[in-house]
Parts: C-alpha cells; structure tokens; sequence
C-alpha cells in the first residue's frame, strides 16, 4: 500500500529524509509553508495524509472534519501534553517531536487505516449533515487515557415549518425532567429562528451555544468550560441549564457540524438529559452548491437529529399542519433513515378538527399517515400558554394544573405511569373520552 504524504513545518529537517530513506510504503509528494497550502494540496487529491510538524495550534475540528471528507488522516507532532490532548479531542493524532521514522511510518500507516478502515468511522462526526469524515485516534507519548463516551440522553424536538410548537415542548420537557430531579441541559439549535431565550424571559446577548461551539472547534471544550458558557435556569421545582441559540439567523456559520457534535458529546459525559430544539429543515443544502466543502446551514438540525437517543416530531392538529407534518416524516426518513420519531399532535381543538378531536385525528392518521403511531395529543391552551410566555417562564410554574401541562408531563413521566395517561379531553383523569 502507498501513502502519499504532504507535510508542513521546518521544525524537523530531517523529518522528511528519515521517511524517505525507509523505502517503505511512506511517500512524501509535498512539503507546504503553512496550514493553507497543506489544506489546498489535500483537497487536490494529492494525498491520504498529512504530518503536522509545525502549528499544530492552528488545527480545529472544523479543519480536521475537511481533510477526513477527503480522506486525509492527520499526524501532529509536539512535545507538550495539554496540546496532544486537545488534538486528541478533535480527533487527531499525534506522536513527540522525536519520534523515530520507522514509528512514525507506522502510526501515519495506523492513522489511514483508521480513517478508511470499514466500520471505524464515528457517529459524533460528519454523515449527512456535514461533508467532513472522522479520524480515529493514536495515542499521543506521554499516554492519556481517552474520554469516556457520556451516559446523558439526547432528545431532540423537531417538526415541520410553520411553527407546530417545538419551542414549546422542548422547554417546558427541560422543566419537567429537572423536576424530576435529572440534570439537565436545554440547547436551542435553530438555526433560523431562535427563541429558547425569549421564551424563558433570559436577556442574552452571547449565543451559548455558538460559545461552546467555537471553544469545541479548538478541543478546549471541557465539562468546566461548558458549564460556564451555559445559562442556568431556576424553576421552583427543580434547576436545569441552558445553551441559548444565536442571535441572529446569519451566524448559522458557528454551529458547524463537527463542533456541535462535540459539543452534545460532551454534554452526555455531565448531565443526565440533553434536550435539542432544532430548526424544521431537513433540506440537504450541499447540493444547493457548488462549494461542496462550504459549512452547512441545516447541519444544526441534522447533527443532533443523527445523534438523537429519542426524537419528538411535533405538528400541529389542522388541516395545513397534519399534512405538513407527514410530508415532513417523509423527508426525516430520507434524511435520517435511523430515526424513528415520536409523533406528537400539538395544539388539538374540536374547533379545528370537529368533534372528538382525537378520535378524528387518530383515524385520518391511520389512513393517511405513516406506519409509525401518534404517541400523545397535546391540548389547544392558548390561556396556559400565554401565561408562561408572559412570565418568561414553564407551564409547571405558571399553569400548573392545565391540560397542556399534565399532557406535556406525560410524555417525560415513568413508563407505567404512560400507560395509565388519559387523554387529554378526558374530565377525569384516567378516562378517555367516548364522543
């Protein structure tokens, strides 16, 4: 097998020779000035990958995420053990500035059989939301012991364009899992029209996430820095924290695929739930341009969807939103064929559907609709929410016996208690209603 390597950096002169001399599979075809080149040469298809031996502090997983779309692994050289972990967070490898040729030769060997090795690619990096490719990691010397993959849940909320509620339930799922005592993390992920902030009466001006992102893109993401970039939210029946979203729809370029993998990556390893609420596009914009290495808008919705422990696809109960959200199944299964989402029917009302609203609801879905079931119905309560937008605040504060609220509990609560759950109509709890 032949791999031919570009390198950059004149920090070792001999670095280049003591390859050479080995005659081995190890061919060096480039030597670049500066991190631009080595990128430009790579993209050319010149080579299957890259020795760093000078800057390494210029790599970000942004970068690293562009070289593996190509099929580029990565070798950083240094000495310093706070910088071979950061690149070891990013996903590079690294080896010290003196590592012998014939070592070297092997861990750049071990590096490309990682990357295109069947079945080693990671799930936390590119897929359909971005174009970058992982790149499995070789220990740095001195040895470090890799990060645990997290425990934490990820829940991603998502529906279809025309506003069926996402916002909504996200937050106010957030509040109830923190009442049950679960550390929790709220991420506004859309990418369009953020509103996680406004919805809970926080002036923020710093767009968390995109924080979070841009020190995750660096490999400085920790759980300390995390905690500090995330917003803390008290209700009285429990405290969970938030990752607020951009301030503005045209800073969608700082939530990049890579860097927000990490980031929810992260979050898995410090708390208990990781609840996303994503934008409504699924549309794949890469064939939208011709620059097939350019960030990706939709990449914030698709990312978290791909990563997702459990999704929640909420609609809204009319004649436009239950059409809109089964062609929006459809392109969620085009787009993410591991999903399989929850269905959530919001804002229910006879005035909009005729009598027994849910009784209608669930026997057009079973003609009309896709295979999968509606998990809950989620009551019209313009007064209940109102209310909480008003205070900045969640339906268990302000409307703690609504409809709307028992309704949204139902769906974060104990599986026998979900068996039991009424529907929503019902007057009495425990009995559906027969109209």
């Amino acid at each position: 097998m032949n791999i031919p390597v570009v390198t950059v950096g004149q920090s070792r002169e001999d670095l280049v020779g003591g390859l050479e001399r080995l005659h081995g599979p190890v061919t060096v075809v480039r030597r670049c000035a500066e991190l631009p080149e080595l990128l430009a040469a790579c993209q050319s298809g010149l080579a299957r990958a890259a020795v760093v031996a000078d800057g390494s502090e210029g790599l970000t997983a942004s970068l690293v995420d562009r070289l593996g779309a190509v099929g580029v692994a990565i070798i950083a050289l240094t000495d310093n053990a706070d910088e071979a972990a950061r690149l070891r967070k990013i996903g590079v490898a690294s080896a010290l500035t003196g590592v012998e040729s014939a070592e070297l030769s092997d861990r750049i060997a071990d590096a490309v059989e990682q990357l295109t090795g069947a079945g080693r690619r990671s799930a936390t990096w590119s897929s359909l939301a971005d174009t970058g490719a992982a790149l499995g990691t070789v220990q740095a010397e001195p040895a470090v012991v890799p990060d645990r993959p997290g425990a934490g849940r990820i829940i991603a909320v998502w529906g279809p364009v025309g506003s069926p509620g996402r916002t909504t339930v996200a937050a106010n799922i957030a509040g109830e899992m923190a009442a049950d005592g679960k550390q929790v993390l709220l991420v506004d992920a859309d990418s369009y029209g953020a509103s996680i902030a406004a919805v809970l009466g926080l002036l923020d001006e710093s767009a968390g996430l995109a924080q979070a992102c841009r020190l995750a893109d660096q490999g400085a993401l920790d759980a300390s820095a995390l905690q500090k970039v995330a917003t803390p939210v008290a209700t009285k029946s429990g405290t969970f924290t938030v990752l607020t979203g951009i301030t503005r729809a045209d800073r969608w370029t700082e939530l990049r695929a890579p860097a927000l993998a990490l980031v929810l990556e992260r979050a898995r390893q410090i708390v208990d739930v990781i609840v996303v609420d994503t934008g409504f596009c699924l549309e794949a914009d890469e064939e939208l341009s011709f620059d097939t290495m350019a960030p990706r808008r939709n990449a914030a919705t698709l990312r978290p969807l791909e990563l997702a422990d459990t999704i929640y696809a909420v609609g809204a109960a009319d004649p436009v939103g239950v059409p809109r959200l089964v062609r929006g199944l459809a392109e969620l299964e085009a787009a993410v064929p591991q999903a399989s989402p929850l269905v959530v029917m919001n804002k229910v009302r006879a005035s909009s559907v005729g009598r027994s609203p849910e009784r209608q609801l669930q026997d057009a879905w079973e003609r009309y609709g896709p295979a999968s079931g509606i998990e809950t119905f989620l009551p019209y309560d313009p007064a209940a929410a109102d209310a909480a937008l008003l205070a900045g605040s969640l339906l268990l504060e302000t409307a703690p016996d609504s409809a709307l609220r028992r309704a949204v509990r139902s769906l974060v609560c104990a599986p026998d208690q979900q068996k039991a759950k009424s529907s929503v109509f019902s007057s009495t709890a425990g009995r559906r209603s027969k109209g």
